[in-house]
């Protein structure tokens, strides 16, 4: 089909051109005396995306699903005991691989369309008194269901109830794209991975860690080989992986952050924020709902819109993808059938948008669905149009850095030969 395929699956997502360029190049010797200066840069800039002055980042060639045990094993002994909150498919899976790694888990299960139930959440840890609870697992944005929980407010329902857990978060979905504040909100394991809102291919698993969390290495039993943290750290010290690393990938990783700071990683999550508005302005103008059931929960990153009773939302999906070269998301396990998600993350602007809206109104109408066709886009398009910035500061003048973060580490030259696009 002529043109460009429309991808607006929740992950993976858009990789830019720019990134591509970064990642097109000839393979070379990650063990010469030039690659630290690409590992040092990227090792040094990882912090601030997660917006932690004490957090070390690690990088792996792997996937959010890998950081997830990484982050379990690397902290914690088979037999110790996690609480986590079910509500998605994405918190399952979370808590099937704690119990995998021969961990209790304390499941609270949650209707699916609303977030981590904080005053559950501080309820049990209140009734841990002999604090066998070592860790509570979250998944921030539960893509499954278009869901974005608090992690602040369940970092202070863990102080009110005065327990030492660690707190995990699963951030796949969320970091790079929406507001994270690792230190603020006191998370411990901050995971997630390259396909989403670094704008990537799969294939690089992140995970940034708190001191507390590289304290609790040293008593961790689990077993643990490739996502051994020790053997990154000692490797990491010289500039250098433990193993062949993703060479092409770590070359995108260092473009993706240097487009995020030139944005500016606060106007990231003001651009996220408003592009999902329109989507959601759009579902509004259809008559439809979301699977989030309240405002609070709605996720700037992936909208799951649930279809009218006798429709399969996978039928949706099929013609969309068949007809009109557009890829939107399924939804999964209690949810399949029932939603389809429209992802709104990584590269991403307006026109683009607004296109994957209109082949969205097509394949509904052509599923029997009764909306009429144009009401979404104009909605979206009007919402756009409110919100753009004025023509003054859209002009040709370059943007001013980012100040809400430190400047960017200092980074020592990658030689000419590695440099070159």
């Amino acid at each position: 089909m002529p043109g460009r395929h429309f991808l607006f699956v929740p992950g993976p997502t858009n990789v830019p051109d720019r990134i591509l360029r970064a990642m097109h190049r000839a393979m070379e010797d990650h063990r010469s005396s030039a690659f630290p200066a690409l590992t040092r840069g990227i090792l040094a800039d990882l912090p601030r995306v997660f917006r932690t002055e004490r957090g070390q980042p690690f990088v792996f060639p792997a996937t959010g699903t890998g950081m997830w045990e990484a982050a379990l094993a690397n902290t914690l002994s088979p037999g110790d005991r996690v609480l986590a909150p079910r509500y998605g498919q994405f918190s399952h899976l979370f808590i099937d691989c704690a119990q995998r790694l021969g961990l209790r888990v304390d499941v609270l299960e949650t209707e699916w369309g609303e977030g981590a139930p904080i005053e559950r959440i501080e309820q049990a840890l209140r009734d841990d008194t002999a604090h066998e609870i070592k860790g509570v697992l979250v998944v921030h944005n539960e893509t499954a269901t278009g869901v974005t929980s608090d992690i602040g407010a369940v970092r202070r329902a863990m102080n009110a109830a005065r327990h030492p857990a660690m707190l995990y978060v699963d951030g796949v979905s969320s970091i790079a794209s929406l507001d994270f504040r690792m230190d603020e909100w006191g998370v411990d394991l901050a995971i997630t991975g390259s396909q989403k809102g670094f704008m990537l291919p799969a294939g690089l698993g992140i995970l940034c860690a708190s001191p507390r969390a590289l304290a609790a290495y040293d008593r961790a039993r689990c077993a643990r080989v490739f996502f051994d943290f020790g053997d990154m750290r000692k490797a990491n010290a010289t500039g250098y992986f433990p193993y062949t690393p993703a060479l092409t990938l770590l070359y995108g990783l260092r473009e993706s952050l240097d487009m995020m700071f030139e944005e500016g990683l606060d106007a990231v999550v003001a651009r996220h924020h408003r592009l999902a508005e329109g989507c959601r302005a759009a579902v509004r103008a259809w008559g439809l709902t979301l699977c989030a059931r309240a405002p609070e929960w709605y996720s700037d990153t992936v909208s799951a819109v649930v279809v009218p009773d006798g429709i399969d939302a996978a039928q949706v999906i099929d013609v969309a993808f068949r007809r009109y070269d557009l890829s939107l998301g399924a939804g999964l396990n209690k949810v399949a059938g029932r939603v389809f998600r429209i992802g709104h993350l990584g590269d991403l602007n307006e026109l683009m948008l607004l296109g994957a809206l209109s082949g969205v109104e097509m394949a509904m109408r052509d599923v029997g669905i009764d909306i009429a066709l144009g009401s979404g886009v104009g909605a979206a398009a009007e919402h756009f149009r409110r919100t753009a910035a004025p023509l003054a500061e859209r002009g040709a003048a370059p943007r001013s850095p980012d100040t809400s973060t430190p400047a960017p580490a200092e980074r020592a030259p990658v030689p000419r030969a590695a440099a070159a696009r």
